[in-house]
């Protein structure tokens, strides 16, 4: 007998944004926006029907782990693996050139 593979996803939620989106990736924490404002739980139902199309699951298999009153999200995923999960997403940004700092003007070191 086979179990279901279950993963969870860390998200940063932003509520009341212009629309629904995927700002990219902070660190571990996968950013998005959705147009839902926080009362009532609306931003994280937004937030799961969201991720529910990316992923190409239905919402049901999505839930909230942890964050119901924060914008750090843990949100559980049954039907994906990890790997599956990454690859369902938007790429990560690469890691091996950080961004300029706004003082260094593209300016080579020194």
């Amino acid at each position: 007998m086979s179990e279901e593979a279950v993963c969870r996803l860390a998200v940063r939620l932003s509520p009341r944004a212009r629309a629904d989106a995927v700002v990219g990736w902070q660190g571990s924490e996968l950013k998005v926006r959705v147009a839902a404002p926080p009362a009532g739980g609306a931003a994280n139902q937004a937030l799961l029907k969201f991720l529910a199309v990316l992923l190409n699951l239905s919402v049901g298999r999505l839930s909230l782990a942890a964050g119901q009153g924060s914008r750090r999200k843990i949100v559980r995923i049954e039907g994906l693996s990890e790997a599956e999960l990454r690859r369902r997403l938007p790429a990560s940004p690469p890691s091996s050139s950080p961004a300029p700092r706004s003082g260094d003007r593209g300016r080579p070191p020194s």
